[in-house]
């Protein structure tokens, strides 16, 4: 029990840092105490797994691997949607659209990362998961063909939780 509330009061506390991105006393002690809340509040219903699990040479390697992954394809989503807001030309073909591809994820922490990291690129939000089917609903900016959907939205961040064996 004093694990998982350790464990809890980390990734509260991380999350307030970040949300708040503020560093002066006062914030950093409040960020504490609603951390340790939480933490003792949520402890009793389950198992969590401690952030120090991601400093695992394994976990670390493919935690750089997908943060490198988002921001290059961030980058390059938002190139191309600066370039569809202003060339008037492009901005008439513009096919926005919501799309079902399918995913291998199972775990709840795989459906999260996939979910979450597609979703920080401007070109697609998950919208909607069908866990018994196995699939995930987007709205696209620019909708993609059927059969290069899974390759142009979920697939390379997949592939990368497949590699370093995450959220099977």
């Amino acid at each position: 029990m004093t694990r998982r509330v350790i464990a809890l009061f980390c990734w509260a506390y991380g999350v307030w840092v970040l949300l708040t991105w503020t560093r002066t006393a006062e914030q950093l002690l409040f960020g504490a105490g609603i951390a340790a809340v939480v933490a003792v509040s949520l402890a009793p219903l389950g198992e969590v797994a401690g952030p120090w699990r991601l400093l695992t040479p394994r976990a670390l390697a493919g935690s750089v691997v997908l943060l490198a992954l988002a921001v290059r394809q961030a980058i390059a989503a938002n190139l191309r949607l600066s370039r569809l807001i202003w060339d008037p030309h492009l901005k008439q073909r513009l096919r926005t659209g919501m799309i079902i591809i399918p995913t291998t994820q199972e775990s709840a922490g795989g459906l999260t990362t996939v979910g979450l990291v597609t979703s920080a690129i401007v070109d697609n939000q998950l919208i909607d998961l069908d866990r018994s089917r196995k699939q995930l609903q987007y709205h696209a900016v620019e909708v993609p063909r059927p059969d290069q959907a899974v390759e142009h939205i979920n697939g390379p961040v997949e592939r990368i939780l497949a590699r370093y064996g995450w959220g099977r």
